[in-house]
């Protein structure tokens, strides 16, 4: 049975020429030309991927990511004109997997399209995800962080980040490891992007305990550290 993707994109051309290679590719593929529709397609369809530009009528590409993100994982690629940081970090906090700039090469796409893919399907293998610490649980099942026993709302990938960390404390990532590894795609070496999830973390998680701390390691990146470790 064939994949299905969901292209959320009003530029008829744009949509038409995704359609064509994303069928060569094997998927089943469905248009909605608005943010609106492109929800309520996504809950009528239930995609295996969705391709979302951020530029809609209706409703705009993050509110739709948003909308998709409140009860599913489903892999989302935003497609979109504009290219500065702020607005790649944007989709990426909301939960985007990836982020495309137009015009993009196909043969990129694809390649793109794959890697999110690969990355779903090794997550859905995966056995139960759920890491405790001195008050501090991170349930990457039910996407919870429960910090001092109080519940604390983080966006899918500040989760991914900070899970990612601690499965394997007091070891060293560069931030270009977090990037392939966390996000799951060359992000060009735009390392802010580590910068700013870690920074918000530490928001959340500062003087929580003294049994572990997110730590800096100046010139290399960061690590999830278990003090007298």
């Amino acid at each position: 049975m064939p994949k299905k993707a969901l292209v959320i994109e009003d530029d008829i051309n744009i949509a038409e020429l995704l359609r064509l290679y994303l069928e060569k590719d094997g998927f089943e593929v469905h248009i909605a030309d608005n943010g609106g529709k492109g929800v309520s397609d996504f809950e009528r369809l239930k995609p295996d991927l969705v391709l979302l530009d951020i530029m809609l009528p209706v409703l705009d590409g993050w509110a739709v990511c948003r909308e998709i993100r409140s009860t599913s994982k489903v892999p989302i690629i935003m497609l979109t004109a504009k290219g500065e940081t702020f607005d790649k970090v944007s989709g990426l906090e909301m939960g985007a997997d990836d982020y495309i700039v137009k015009p993009f090469e196909v043969k990129e796409l694809l390649a793109r399209v794959h890697a999110v893919m690969r990355r779903s399907e090794t997550d859905d293998d995966k056995e139960t995800k759920k890491l405790v610490f001195d008050k501090l649980v991170i349930d990457m099942d039910s996407f919870e962080l429960l910090v001092d026993g109080k519940k604390i709302d983080a966006p899918p990938k500040e989760m991914e980040l900070l899970y990612h960390l601690a499965q394997t404390p007091n070891r060293v990532y560069t931030r270009n490891q977090l990037l392939d590894e966390v996000w799951g795609f060359d992000y060009f070496g735009d390392s802010r992007t580590v910068d700013v999830h870690i920074k918000r973390l530490r928001e959340k998680l500062e003087n929580v305990s003294d049994k572990w701390s997110l730590k800096t390691v100046w010139g290399v990146g960061y690590k999830f550290e278990l003090n007298g470790a």
